[in-house]
């Protein structure tokens, strides 16, 4: 006997958790409330033959979603329905008066509302039939709006949905108006607080007044939400409107946090576990993220939110293998109407592709990318990139006329990105570099080679002029002449050398800070001279070389070598 009472004990404590972490249908109403009819459609009918669901009640939001969404007879079906099971329940009244209005018969619309009434006389079944005359025509219903409401505050003057009402139809003229004043929110939230004074367990009041603070201070509308999940710790509706709320107001960290709270939550959606894999990638906990993803795509292999998830998380963990399958498969997916990849998406591959040494890949990847978004144009310097490493690559293995190819891709991506004009000064020289792979992987004493050159020498000169005092472009612009001369150094070349020891030696610690600089130039300007059999000019550059590297024994017994020749 007493095991049987400890088992019927048992029994009726486990009723009381499950109940406890699962609202059923009650969540479906609380969406509804808010708004968010298709979170309550998907709530109502999957728990609308459940033990616990109240199907006549169940019934007339089911119906009143079908009215918002135009299917009338739905509608009308639902609230049949629903009478027919309670005819107790007054709501599928209103519900058939609402379709009367919105079939401009008003009167049909009063004999339901008086049997609504009648099966229920109650302030919220008022407030109900002043929300229909409401929705309906709130000009041309405005005296029976009017009519129900004082009815509803002489019935019941603490009824929460009076105050709720009143700050929806004041959120609602605020909106039209396009007010977004201090006044116009205030008003608003004043009437949802009042429904909160009357009735603190209300869900749709804290979501309410917080959305009308979402704007103007969005910490005090998290903080309300946060109010809300206090007293309501078991609300779908209420967790997840936190999540949300943290989401929009880039809080991803504790948006996650959120999300992992509610997605235990038997009435969580599958879209909102999805955004869980999100965040936790962006949070940068990629197994628990890849976990998920996993999780999902195994009951909904088509998800192409998931499929995007699983490439990326395999990305970060460094399985670069089964990241290009897994990209290879998502980009190989049929995408709904209006659906694009993203410029991360062909990032992320092309990222993939290039640890790979897979140049040609990455390189259509990234030009995907740049395609993909043309308001961010650093794509394109990415892309120009990707050419100009695979150009090297190819010289690299003496395969001149493709990496050529190569060269003249990433100047033709350099060229497009300094064109849409958010380029700084390094960006010149990038592109002067470019021009100077083209010219070099051109044949000798081509038009292609002297035309490259020169654009390149013009491209320098313009970082010049923005860094007069800086080295670097003069040195390059040096290099850039002896190539120009076909790999050996000319007067052009010797002049612009000695305009970067001019700007060198205006620090007289170069000398040694930038000996290897001042070396290569002293070296190419000597082997001019020598060149053209000017053993002077040789023998006084290299004496100005051994003074700052006098411990050189090869290049001062080479100096006394010139020195005794000219004799």
């Amino acid at each position: 006997m007493k095991l049987r009472k400890f088992m019927l004990s048992l029994a009726a404590m486990t009723a009381l958790l499950v109940g406890a972490q699962n609202q059923g249908f009650q969540d479906g109403i609380e969406y509804f409330k808010v708004d968010q009819l298709d979170n309550a459609k998907e709530i109502l009918t999957k728990t609308l033959n459940d033990a616990e669901t109240d199907r006549a009640l169940a019934l007339y939001y089911i119906g009143a979603i079908a009215l918002e969404e135009g299917d009338v007879a739905a509608a009308k079906a639902a609230f049949d329905e629903g009478i027919a099971l309670d005819p107790k329940n007054g709501l599928n009244f209103v519900g058939l008066g609402a379709i009367d209005l919105k079939n401009g018969n008003p009167k049909a619309a009063e004999q339901n509302f008086k049997a609504a009434t009648k099966t229920q006389n109650k302030a919220f079944i008022r407030v109900a039939i002043a929300r229909a005359y409401y929705k309906a025509d709130p000009v041309a219903y405005q005296k029976e709006y009017n009519k129900f409401m004082e009815q509803a505050t002489d019935k019941d003057k603490k009824e929460p949905a009076i105050y709720i009402l009143r700050g929806d139809v004041l959120r609602d003229k605020a909106i039209a108006a396009g007010e977004s004043d201090a006044n116009a929110i205030g008003e608003a939230a004043a009437m949802y607080n009042q429904a909160i004074y009357f009735s603190p367990e209300s869900p749709e009041a804290y979501v309410k007044y917080s959305r009308v603070f979402a704007q103007a201070n969005p910490q005090y509308a998290i903080e309300k939400l946060i109010e809300l999940n206090r007293i309501a710790p078991n609300s779908a509706m209420a967790q997840r409107e936190l999540a949300e709320r943290y989401y929009d107001n880039d809080q991803w960290t504790r948006a996650a946090e959120q999300y992992g709270k509610y997605i235990s939550n038997p009435n969580s959606f599958i879209k909102d576990k999805e955004r869980y894999a999100v965040l936790l990638y962006f949070g940068e906990k990629y197994d628990e993220s890849l976990a998920i993803t996993r999780e999902i795509l195994a009951t909904n292999p088509e998800s192409l939110q998931m499929m995007r998830m699983l490439f990326l998380n395999l990305e970060k963990s460094g399985d670069l293998e089964g990241a290009k399958a897994a990209a290879e498969a998502f980009f190989a997916t049929e995408l709904p109407e209006g659906v694009k990849f993203t410029a991360n998406d062909y990032t992320t591959y092309a990222n993939i592709l290039s640890s790979l040494k897979d140049h040609d890949g990455e390189i259509t990847a990234r030009a995907k990318a740049a395609e993909a978004n043309p308001e961010k144009p650093e794509l394109l310097k990415d892309l120009a990139v990707a050419c100009s490493n695979a150009g090297t690559e190819a010289y690299k293995i003496d395969s001149i006329a493709q990496a050529n190819v190569y060269y003249r891709s990433a100047l033709e991506a350099m060229n497009k990105f300094m064109e849409v004009g958010d380029y700084k000064t390094n960006d010149f020289v990038t592109l002067s570099s470019y021009y100077q792979n083209v010219a070099s992987s051109s044949p000798v004493d081509s038009p292609e080679r002297l035309e490259a050159i020169t654009k390149a020498m013009e491209t320098i000169d313009k970082v010049i002029e923005r860094v007069p005092d800086n080295y670097i472009p003069r040195r390059n612009k040096a290099r850039m002449s002896i190539v120009k001369n076909g790999g050996e150094p000319s007067e052009e070349s010797v002049q612009y050398y000695n305009e970067m020891i001019q700007v060198l030696d205006a620090d007289p610690e170069n000398k040694t800070k930038r000996k290897d600089t001042y070396i290569e130039a002293y070296n190419m300007i000597a082997k001019y001279y020598i060149n053209l059999k000017d053993l002077e000019g040789a023998i006084a550059t290299y004496e100005l070389y051994l003074a700052i590297d006098p411990e050189n024994q090869a290049l001062s017994d080479y100096l006394e070598t010139l020195k005794k020749s000219r004799k």
